[in-house]
């Protein structure tokens, strides 16, 4: 593998359009798409999480989706195993790994490295979340910060997944997980560029709001119901995706079809935003001011590639 393989990575808010423009791109560059998507990785939900069509994954060749059960944890570490071993097959093959996707963790494992700490202890995990019902994620985060300030710093104070990890791996090993974390092994062998979609503002909001709507009429339910089917607690990770748990009470009669959508749309603009403020942090993503549909998202995207590659790569 030659150092100066390419490596792209299309990130940016939920309903961006970044598949779309995955797909362009591996169609113009030789390319393959490598899932970075937590929710898109999960067996069976598709319509809850915007996973590419099965016509656009015959497009172009997809990796990491559907690789494990519903319920099932695929942590960050898990992935950038998976996720090094696609991205190296992909360059041995001459061709160009495409990593698509708004899992900013799932991003950073894969081209900075992830520590290789303590593994999951559910006992102590669910005496922590039991807290945080109790008193509060305000309450766990107080107590990240007296043992390990160093890692709090880079904690949103209700980041609950963040912070139960954080204490976990303190009261495991006996050692703070800024400690694990100062050595991480990047990932070499690549020239990688990051691109960005940030669609305005009002225009992204108004496409979720109508995804959000499309997924409430064209599916969610039947994979709601089929969960159940399945025997998945609902307060197990296969609930996790937006909408699946608002969908849930729908059928429980304890929320109204509009209520139910109404929340969903909130709660994924919420989410979009989170997104937003993580990448935009990275002073390596060259943004791009559309939606991966537009036909300039393509031809920019193409430039900024040409511009970092030289030559006639593109």
């Amino acid at each position: 593998m030659s150092p100066e393989t390419l490596l792209i990575a299309v990130v940016g808010p939920t309903a961006s359009g970044k598949s779309e423009l995955g797909i362009k791109l591996a169609r113009r560059l030789k390319g393959e798409i490598v899932n970075c998507d937590s929710m898109q990785v999960i067996r069976g939900l598709s319509v809850g999480t915007a996973k590419p069509s099965r016509e656009e994954m015959q497009t172009v060749p997809h990796h990491l989706y559907e690789v494990c059960s519903p319920g099932e944890f695929f942590s960050a570490g898990a992935y950038m195993q998976a996720a090094r071993a696609v991205c190296a097959t992909v360059a041995e093959r001459g061709n160009v790994p495409i990593v698509v996707g708004g899992t900013g963790l799932y991003l950073r494992a894969l081209l900075e490295g992830l520590f290789e700490g303590p593994g999951r202890d559910e006992a102590i995990r669910k005496r922590l979340r039991s807290l945080a019902d109790r008193y509060g994620v305000e309450r766990l985060y107080r107590l990240a910060r007296h043992v390990d300030p160093k890692a709090a710093e880079r904690i949103q104070p209700r980041d609950q997944v963040r912070i139960v990890r954080a204490l976990e791996v303190y009261f495991v090993s006996g050692r703070p997980i800024s400690a694990w974390q100062s050595q991480p092994s990047p990932l070499k062998g690549f020239m990688i560029i990051k691109i960005g979609l940030g669609p305005p503002r009002a225009a992204l909001y108004d496409r979720i709001n109508r995804r959000v709507e499309a997924m409430f009429s064209g599916g969610l339910l039947d994979e709601i119901r089929w969960l159940l089917e399945q025997g998945h607690d609902p307060a197990s990770r296969a609930f996790t995706p937006l909408g699946y748990k608002q969908g849930l009470a729908f059928l429980r009669a304890q929320m109204s079809f509009e209520e139910a959508i109404s929340e969903t749309q909130t709660q994924t603009r919420r989410y979009a935003r989170r997104q937003l403020i993580w990448f935009r942090k990275d002073p390596e993503v060259r943004w791009l001011p559309y939606f991966g549909q537009d036909p300039r998202a393509e031809e920019e995207a193409l430039n900024l590639i040409q511009e970092k590659v030289g030559g006639d790569a593109v």
